[in-house]
């Protein structure tokens, strides 16, 4: 498998919506390897398909500890059905917005509906850090990072850093 150039912010991509998938084909099953391939090189617990350039309705995830063997989950067309009142709050971060971290909250339990990399319906009742991770790249899906449930002042200096940063890095990424 390969593994695929990140989309790092300001890229306008990290804020489409991704469109659902309607193929369940061998390239699909080829791409959710390159995603997972992607995502242990970085090294990460998650990812989304529109944070390699793909605007699909895809992610992966993996909370293996490093000491454990690879438990590797691909979500397809994931939607939230239910969310608890009770909250989270863990320090996240994010391979399209590396070295930064911030504590947010979430709901600390979720019910997904998603379709599995056979095409089947599946769901899923998740609490704790897959809750978290679910919801994480679930907003990449529809458009949202987890720097827009921090505060405005810090998000700002946040995106100010990373177009400074974006200014002197050349782009490799093809549009999409």
């Amino acid at each position: 498998m390969s593994i695929k150039p990140l989309v790092i912010l300001p890229d306008p991509l990290l804020r489409q919506v991704s469109k659902p998938v309607e193929s369940f084909d061998v390239d699909l099953r080829k791409f959710s390897a390159d995603m997972l391939d992607t995502m242990y090189d970085a090294p990460g617990i998650g990812l989304a398909a529109i944070q390699v350039g793909t605007p699909i309705q895809m992610l992966v995830i993996d909370l293996a500890k490093e000491d454990e063997p690879k438990a590797p989950q691909v979500y397809i067309n994931p939607q939230v059905l239910w969310s608890s009142d009770e909250r989270n709050i863990y320090e996240e971060g994010c391979l399209s917005i590396p070295d930064y971290y911030a504590e947010v909250e979430r709901p600390k339990q979720v019910r997904v509906s998603y379709f599995d990399i056979e095409g089947k319906p599946q769901e899923v009742e998740a609490d704790g850090l897959l809750a978290t991770c679910l919801q994480h790249e679930i907003d990449h899906l529809n458009g949202i990072l987890f720097i827009d449930y921090i505060s405005r002042l810090k998000r700002e200096m946040v995106v100010k850093k990373f177009k400074k940063l974006a200014k002197d890095r050349p782009t490799s990424r093809l549009a999409v």
